[in-house]
């Protein structure tokens, strides 16, 4: 159990947290959730004792350890990947120090010995002989192959880096897991195995994602960070989309009857505060009016931008031709005689952990790098529209957000257009004129869809739009997509955009594809889909 009471948290004059008053109990998981900027990471580094509120404290169960998910991703780059793990359980850690330096000794004391007895005891009980075979199942769980577990951490590339940080605060069943964006960096298998993971898991979890397929599997409660508090519902997301929806329409009607009442007695109040017969009513009328009670609705930190893509005109009937396509990028094959046709009505989702594959295919297919060998066609009714995976370079410009977005408009339209425009995607009056070089990265996001957007393209290419973005933009992409009636190829990490946008799945493997026309959750139960995948894994391997 972890309890905070009177919580409050200000920068300078905008207020965080006011009063915050909350209790996560045993045996439930928590998603945290919110805004941009709302301070979801920040509350969980005030519950992490990581950082101090303004006011308030937070209490824990006596005896109970707090597991964090470390976003330094370098803290630990001169330990091994094994002792990285174990050091998740710092007194555990430091115990078995103890341990390794008593049983080192050549000479033991009596009170070594003694001690030796003292610490046998303590390690049995933290459970430390189970400790290399615990690390082994996390590590092996989050696809972390036993070649590397005696390396540095220095030695790992970021993802695996990742993967063993999450490791490290799984271990020694924690009394309280705090996990910020734990899916990041994770393929779909290392997902799923921690979705298992944490359905397991009998203690406190409170966990920060943008992943809302992965908050509906694992969550039992919804910790919703708006209005400078924190509300609690029961039940995961989709539950609480759904009844944060129905509370805020029905105190609206609550407030549309109230203002339509209050003008109806006003009415009658002037209308008959001089009339000497109607005057006992009019004051009857002033006194109910004094009663009635309109609530001030208070303003919502939580915004959707209007993500809608118009193609200019309905794609024809070849959409696009792909033969024998090869690429190696830095010695490494990237795509292998890869062929496939696009056809009308297509939304193509690319999925598999090569993201290699997926990237260099898009680049490709946008002309931004040239295939080894092999070709492609697109259909001559076609115009396409591009969200690379790495945008640094489109915002490399001494440009104001206006002027920006200006160079992608069409060359009849004025200010008042892009301004417009940048309001649908939440920058309205001072915002608009904003240095491209100083936005955030969902700020960047944000404004390659409004580029996106007046392309009025008829194919459109994603390379995983939904990074940087919170639960709310992603959801208006997601209802753009859905709507969009013509050809989307994407590679997301969003199970729910996937699942909801895709009509076909392909996945590059190194010697092809698996091609089929299914959703996505089908495709990931497709026993025959799973033999091939093995047949090209053992194929590999040989």
């Amino acid at each position: 159990m972890i309890n905070a009471s009177n919580v409050a948290l200000s920068y300078g004059k905008r207020a965080i947290f006011r009063d915050v008053n909350i209790k996560f109990t045993h045996g439930n998981c928590y998603g945290l959730i919110g805004a941009n900027g709302a301070g979801k990471s920040t509350f969980l580094k005030i519950l992490a004792g990581e950082m101090e509120p303004d006011k308030g404290e937070i209490t824990v169960g006596v005896g109970e350890r707090i597991a964090v998910l470390q976003q330094d991703h370098f803290a630990f780059d001169e330990e091994t990947v094994f002792h990285t793990v174990i050091m998740g359980h710092r007194s555990l850690y430091r115990l078995m120090a103890e341990r390794e330096a008593l049983y080192a000794r050549t000479d033991l004391s009596e009170a070594d010995g003694l001690r030796c007895g003292e610490v046998e005891i303590e390690f049995a009980e933290m459970n430390g002989y189970d400790a290399e075979s615990e690390v082994a199942v996390l590590l092996n769980g989050l696809g972390i192959h036993e070649e590397l577990r005696q390396k540095k951490m220095k030695e790992l590339d970021g993802g695996d880096k990742v993967r063993v940080l999450l490791a490290q605060a799984l271990f020694g069943n924690p009394d309280i897991l705090l996990l910020d964006e734990p899916t990041n960096n994770l393929d779909q298998q290392s997902i799923t195995w921690l979705e298992n993971f944490l359905f397991r898991f009998q203690n406190t979890t409170i966990i920060v994602s943008h992943d809302r397929h992965f908050l509906n599997q694992v969550c039992t409660h919804m910790a919703d960070i708006d209005f400078g508090r924190i509300q609690v519902y029961v039940g995961n997301y989709d539950f609480w989309y759904q009844a944060s929806q129905l509370i805020l329409k029905q105190r609206q009607n609550e407030n549309k009857k109230a203002t339509a009442r209050a003008e109806e007695l006003k009415a009658f109040i002037q209308r008959f505060s001089s009339n000497a017969s109607k005057a006992k009513q009019a004051t009857s009328r002033k006194k109910l009016l004094e009663k009635l009670t309109i609530d001030d609705m208070p303003i919502s930190s939580r915004k959707y931008p209007y993500v809608v893509f118009k193609p200019g005109r309905p794609c024809g009937d070849i959409i696009l031709e792909i033969n024998n396509l090869s690429k190696n990028v830095d010695g490494v094959v990237a795509l292998h005689n890869l062929t496939l046709t696009v056809n009308k009505g297509d939304k193509i989702a690319f999925v598999g952990g090569n993201s290699l594959a997926k990237t260099t295919l898009f680049q490709i297919l946008t002309g931004e790098m040239s295939p080894d060998s092999g070709s492609f066609r697109w259909g001559q009714t076609i115009s396409t529209a591009y969200f690379p995976r790495e945008n640094s370079d489109y915002f490399a410009h001494d440009l104001n957000l206006i002027e920006w977005l200006r160079q992608f408009a069409p060359i009849t339209e004025g200010e008042n257009f892009v301004r417009g425009f940048l309001g649908r995607m939440l920058f309205s009056g001072e915002e608009a004129l904003k240095q491209v070089g100083v936005l955030s990265g969902g700020e960047r996001v944000r404004c390659m869809l409004a580029r996106m957007m007046l392309a009025d393209a008829n194919a459109l290419i994603f390379d995983e739009p939904t990074n940087h973005l919170d639960l709310e933009s992603i959801t208006a992409l997601n209802n753009g997509l859905i709507a969009f009636p013509e050809v989307v190829l994407f590679a997301s990490h969003d199970h729910q955009s996937v699942g909801t946008v895709a009509n076909r799945i392909i996945e590059i493997t190194p010697t092809g594809i698996i091609d089929r026309i299914t959703n996505y959750d089908d495709y990931l139960e497709d026993a025959e889909v799973t033999r091939l995948r093995g047949e090209i894994f053992q194929e590999m391997a040989c």
